[in-house]
């Protein structure tokens, strides 16, 4: 079933298999799913509460605020999810059940502009006093966010409105002005969120506001410091009695390494890309570039998962990326998705776009089972049951996805993703298309000011052929360019079936293809998938002597449930063959790799240690997605395996 996506003055059908079924999977059961949790009508699950301390902001029902105090960003990720579905899909039933929501949130809205439930309800003379902890900022980003995503679906102003009129009252409230707060969120969001509403809008303000909160962040003196005195806070900080938690330990310019929350980080990150197309601001674009080879250089998991340790759901030291303690909180993934879109906007390079690639495939949908109604805050590299549940310092590790979570920010953040991919295919640049990602689609864009039709076609990522249709809707000159992922080690292009060498034609890993262009012009595009072996940097000291496996984007693992128990006494020889093969009746439909093995005998051993007497025996081992990990029986996993050399 295709589903189409408005994006400005692009329109994106996506018709891919794969990508189909997910955005099938968000319409018809993770937005119902979720909207059943915001309402507290789940069976056996956290309570939510984040619509009733709406209905309690609004006066409309009794009670006290219950949840998180940023609950309020559920709803909005919520509300978001549902306006790139309607992109999608119109649904005038879901489309109706939003309206009364961003109705509702307009009754909760105080006079001045304020909407937050947590301070309306709770705390109604303590707004502002707690920016460090307390997320004001960051709901209100997220609402924001949903409201230009609805604008857009739609065309309906009032959500629009409604958080024109509270970014009207923040800007009221914070600036250099003498009269103002100096202050600046703990969790960033709002700054990418303005430069959306200033899109839409075109007010300077919100773009100048989203500016001012990323300057003045880190400054001395410490704002945080400042507003704890004056609520008379005495307690050391948490994290090490330092700001770097909040990415507020100096200012963004002179960052260098990325510390601290992993989302938190990357959220900035973005607003910081976001900035620095929108104002040309060189300082703002070297230090994104910076921070960019810090993290995926040094910082990263080979699935795309980012923050390696529960403390403070943060980044720790380079080359420090443990497989069965990670955090790889699914929020941190998406969060780089976001981020590596944004760095395309400044320069197009296919290192952008790989990494966005890898997370997609990997460290973000891996957040959520194959129907959509069970979820993993964290995503490790390497399980074992007995573990997660005997260690504590591996309570935060779960074997299973769960229904919900009292902290319950991935399951709609996840939701908002898939809903709107279609926005991370393409970009445009005056007289040029670029190609970022390979999935069947059908899409309107505009080469220099003239409408250009693409259909692509593909059965991407098992396949690596990818077919697309230039229909302009006249002959003329542009360029097409496209990304030749990182992992392709060869591939070919064609144009109306003659061979191109792409190779003349390369820059930053795109292959630009300039000529005049005729309806009907076919390109192709073949990238090999062959199976690869990754090894990490001999720093990282928890993969050394072990090797992941790979196809194309798509990271592979072990699960018990094909390989039985015990996978880290499995050893792959150097020389043994792997083989893909499309199963189209496991786990909706997944090529699987397989090949020759062995395993450490266990049923000799006497005592627990012993002078070395090597005991292997053969066996076939298969490894599966690692999206598509835990949707049979649970049991271990494992995705850096022990080679034997």
């Amino acid at each position: 079933m295709k589903k189409t996506a408005e994006t400005g003055s692009s329109k994106i059908t996506v018709t891919d298999p794969f990508w189909g079924h997910y955005l099938e999977v968000v319409r018809d059961h993770v937005i119902p799913y979720q909207w059943e949790a915001l309402n507290d009508r789940l069976p056996d699950t956290e309570p939510s509460h984040a619509i009733e301390n709406f209905r309690i902001a609004a006066g409309e029902a009794e009670g006290e605020f219950f949840g998180m105090v940023f609950q309020d960003s559920d709803v909005a990720k919520w509300l978001e999810a549902v306006a790139f579905s309607l992109e999608n899909e119109q649904n005038a039933k879901l489309e109706q059940t939003a309206d009364d929501v961003i109705a509702l949130l307009g009754r909760a809205q105080d006079e001045s502009g304020y909407l937050n439930t947590y301070y309306t309800v709770k705390e109604p003379d303590q707004r502002w006093t707690n920016l460090r902890d307390n997320h004001e900022l960051y709901c209100a980003g997220h609402l924001m966010e949903a409201a230009v995503a609805y604008y857009k679906a739609t065309g309906k102003r009032q959500f629009l409105e409604i958080m024109c009129r509270y970014a009207d009252y923040i800007d009221s409230v914070f600036g250099r002005e003498e009269h103002k707060l100096k202050g600046y969120p703990g969790h960033q969001e709002i700054e990418l969120a303005l430069v959306k509403l200033y899109d839409v809008t075109g007010n300077e303000r919100y773009l100048n506001l989203s500016k001012y909160f990323i300057d003045e962040r880190g400054k001395q003196p410490h704002y945080f410091d400042l507003e704890k005195r004056e609520r008379e806070d005495t307690k050391p900080f948490w994290f090490n009695n330092d700001y770097a938690y909040h990415q507020a330990h100096k200012p963004v310019r002179d960052q260098k390494e990325a510390v601290g929350h992993a989302v938190r980080a990357t959220y900035m990150y973005t607003a910081m890309a976001d900035l620095a197309a929108r104002t040309n601001d060189e300082s703002l674009k070297t230090a994104c570039e910076t921070l960019w080879e810090n993290v995926t250089q040094k910082q990263m998991y080979v699935t795309g998962g980012i923050g390696s340790m529960v403390f403070g759901e943060a980044f720790s030291f380079d080359y420090d990326l443990p497989n069965d303690l990670s955090y790889t909180e699914t929020c941190a993934s998406i969060a780089l998705v976001f981020w590596a879109n944004r760095m395309l906007n400044l320069d197009a390079n296919s290192k952008y776009a790989d990494v966005m690639e890898l997370a997609l495939y990997n460290g973000t949908i891996s957040g959520m089972d194959l129907d959509g109604k069970k979820f993993f805050y964290v995503n490790p590299l390497e399980v074992l049951p007995k573990a997660c549940e005997t260690r504590n310092d591996k309570k935060h590790v779960e074997p299973v996805r769960q229904t919900w979570f009292g902290c319950a920010c991935c399951p709609p953040n996840l939701a908002r993703l898939i809903a709107s991919i279609g926005h991370y295919i393409y970009s445009q640049k005056e007289k040029e298309l670029f190609v970022h990602l390979y999935m069947g689609n059908e899409t309107r864009l505009e080469a220099d000011g003239k409408e250009v039709e693409l259909v692509q076609q593909t059965n991407y990522p098992w396949d690596g052929q990818v077919s697309i249709t230039v229909n302009p809707a006249t002959e003329h000159t542009f360029t097409l360019a496209l990304r030749i992922p990182g992992w392709a080690r060869s591939a070919v292009v064609k144009v109306n079936g003659k061979t191109v060498d792409h190779e003349s034609f390369m820059k930053n890993g795109y292959v630009y293809l300039n000529r005049s262009w005729t309806k009907g012009d076919q390109v192709e595009l073949s990238l090999p998938m062959t199976v690869e072996r990754i090894q990490s940097n001999p720093l990282v000291r928890h993969n050394v002597g072990k090797v992941a496996l790979k196809r194309g984007p798509v990271v592979y693992c072990l699960e018990e449930a094909d390989n039985g128990e015990n996978l880290h006494g499995i050893l792959l020889p150097r020389n043994a063959e792997l083989k893909a093969e499309y199963i189209a009746e496991l786990l909706d439909g997944v090529v699987v790799i397989t090949g020759e093995a062995e395993r450490i005998v266990q049923d000799n051993w006497s005592s627990l240690y012993r002078p070395v007497e090597e005991q292997t025996r053969q066996v076939q081992i298969k490894a599966v997605p690692y999206y598509a990990w835990c949707n049979r029986e649970p049991g271990e996993m494992i995705v850096w395996v022990n080679e034997k050399r």
